[in-house]
């Protein structure tokens, strides 16, 4: 790290944030449906304008709950448990990382996201190490 790192050079550094998208799963729209096409139109006009923007990091969409699992370790055991950690919890169906100058804009690209809609996109600036 040392002199290396953007945070100790000066220069200007933009923060990373991730999105994660939470949707109720049981009213999400079925495939092939008019309403699963206008969500993907409206993912792919965000995600052109997030890159045209130059904010754009990285992100994907998630696969339905059931094919999650979530791993927990105690005395040294590992325990495997499938499905989503909270059963009754939104669907985590997709995150982003963007690049934006403040918390301000961060917020400003969470509006946008379609997944806002019904939906809740939780914000955190990402630690660099």
């Amino acid at each position: 790290m040392g002199d290396k790192h953007p945070l100790h050079r000066g220069e200007n550094h933009m923060a990373r944030y991730i999105f994660l998208q939470y949707v109720d799963e049981s009213k999400a729209p079925q495939y092939g449906s008019p309403e699963l096409n206008a969500q993907i139109e409206a993912f792919a006009k965000y995600l052109d304008e997030v890159k045209a923007a130059g904010a754009f990091k990285d992100g994907d969409p998630c696969q339905p709950s059931a094919a999650g699992f979530s791993v927990s370790v105690r005395d040294g055991h590992a325990k495997t448990t499938d499905g989503p950690m909270h059963a009754q919890s939104p669907w985590l169906n997709g995150y982003f990382v963007l690049e934006c100058k403040d918390r301000a804009e961060a917020a400003a690209w969470a509006a946008k996201n379609p997944a806002a809609q019904g939906g809740t996109v939780e914000v955190h600036p990402i630690l660099s190490l």
